[in-house]
């Protein structure tokens, strides 16, 4: 028995010996407090990681200690407390970041895939670069970059078109979509976050498809007065080789015997699609024929032609854009401007009655139609005499090119109509500055307009402080743009 209990005891000194050394040294290392975030050397795991992109110091200090101001106490029997969100946009992450895309209505499909379309690729609908890729699950996915410079991106998804655009779950078109932020204490070094989006429904789920229907080249037109259709082939940003309907309005009287022999001055206006009529995904249209109907019918103006031209669909930021001030999207303006030139206006002037001249021959549009619509009558001013630039985008993208551009122009037009909004961006207080900046560059055109010999009888600028970026705006202020370009004695144009 003896023998046996010394046995044991001999057994056990050894564990008996080292629980007796750890209680002089001190606690056991378990109870030793920890920093957050160490266990990847001087790294600092993935805090560490965040604190960088957020531009702090790591966790850990050059001696891969904890610092004083980082330890965290923690209490016999409870957690380590979870350090506070560190928010950032994913756009911001250098690895780059995952978009899953839940397709509910099960419409998307190799033939019909979905696209990323936003404001790094000139809302391209159809951009085979921003195709998503379909998973075995049935969802979708693309993998984006970090975007130079910073910023939001803004986006929407599609299946190759406008008309087949997302819609929420009652068929009606959603807003423009933000990417959430994500907190980068969840994320391992260089791990790309994954962020999921639900499509409950898309563009040709509506029954009889507004879209769809508009584009009809034989649908009976809802305009007021006469309108006719003037198939043209061509374009520009990859439209080169398209159809499209330009749609001619013809004053009233037109085709009264007495005026067989009148001949009239002509408008063309870009995005011809929204000028008489409303287009979905539009608030309004410019409601370009009752304005002008009403005018000329009161003799406020000189009959005149309009001249609509549609854009291209996915093709019109492209097609329109005069300098490279936009990210990743071509500048075809100038290629535009020789298919008006060269193609439609030649049809128009065979097919009606026209005046020829600068001085009655007018271009406008609003936005980046604007924009082409200023670049044709300062490169041609032997074709187009008269401006009409509602909302130019010249803050957009790199200010810095459009400035350049406008530094640089040379010949002016005869007669000049500027529009402007206070609340180009929204009416959001977060916006004040981009609304100010946007208003301020019309105004600095308008001044240069001044400077090359245009007096206040030449030109127009109507500045609406609480007008936005879309048709409603433009609607309201078209009847001052007529008047101005078409008064009823248009020898004053000439002068």
């Amino acid at each position: 028995m003896t023998s046996k209990i010394l046995l044991t005891a001999f057994i056990l000194s050894p564990a008996v010996m080292v629980a007796a050394l750890l209680y002089t040294i001190g606690e056991p290392p378990a109870m030793q407090p920890r920093a957050i975030g160490a266990g990847a050397g001087d790294t600092g795991g993935a805090n560490a990681s965040g604190e960088r992109l957020a531009g702090n110091r790591a966790t850990h200090n050059a001696a891969n200690e904890p610092a004083a101001s980082d330890q965290v106490e923690v209490a016999d029997g409870q957690a380590a407390p979870q350090p506070e969100p560190r928010l950032v946009q994913p756009e911001e992450l250098p690895q780059g970041f995952v978009v899953i895309v839940d397709d509910k209505a099960k419409r998307a499909s190799e033939a019909s895939p979905i696209y990323f379309a936003s404001s790094i690729n000139g809302w391209n609908p159809r951009d085979e670069k921003y195709r998503l890729t379909s998973q075995s699950d049935g969802k979708w996915r693309i993998i984006l970059p970090a975007k130079p410079g910073g910023g939001l991106i803004e986006f929407k998804f599609t299946r190759g078109s406008w008309s087949l655009e997302e819609l929420d779950a009652n068929l009606n078109p959603i807003q423009n979509r933000y990417f959430p932020k994500v907190d980068v204490w969840k994320l391992q070094p260089g791990e790309q976050p994954r962020i999921e989006f639900t499509i409950p429904a898309w563009g040709d789920q509506r029954a009889q498809d507004p879209a769809l229907i508009a584009k009809d080249p034989y649908r009976d037109l809802k305009v007021t007065g006469t309108v006719r259709r003037l198939q043209i082939r061509g374009g520009a940003g990859g439209a080169e080789g398209s159809f499209r309907d330009a749609l001619v309005w013809l004053p009233p009287g037109y085709d009264d015997e007495q005026n067989t022999g009148r001949t009239y001055p002509v408008l063309y206006l870009q995005d011809g699609q929204n000028l008489f009529e409303k287009m979905p995904g539009t608030p309004a249209e410019w409601g370009a024929d009752e304005a002008a109907s009403t005018l000329v019918s009161a003799g406020d103006v000189e009959p005149f032609i309009i001249v609509a031209l549609p854009h291209s669909d996915e093709r019109r930021i492209s097609e329109y854009l005069p300098v490279g001030a936009l990210p990743n999207v071509a500048a075809g303006g100038d290629r535009y401007i020789e298919f008006v030139i060269s193609e439609v206006k030649p049809r128009v002037d065979r097919t009606f009655r026209t005046r020829t001249g600068p001085e009655s021959t007018g271009i406008g549009g609003s936005s980046l139609g604007a924009a082409i619509a200023l670049r044709a009558v300062s490169n041609h001013p032997d074709v187009f005499g008269l401006l009409l630039a509602e909302s130019l985008p010249l803050t957009s993208g790199d200010a810095g090119a459009w400035q350049q551009w406008i530094d640089s122009i040379k010949a002016f037009p005869k007669r000049a109509y500027l529009g402007v909004g206070g609340r180009e961006f929204g009416q959001e207080g977060s916006n004040a500055d981009k609304n100010r900046q946007y208003a301020e560059a019309t105004a600095r055109l308008d001044q240069l307009l001044a400077k090359s010999g245009l007096d206040k009888s030449r030109r127009l600028l109507v500045v609406d402080e609480s007008a936005e970026h879309n048709e409603v705006a433009w609607a309201k202020r078209l009847p001052d743009a007529l008047r101005f370009l078409f008064p009823p004695s248009m020898s004053d144009v000439a002068k």
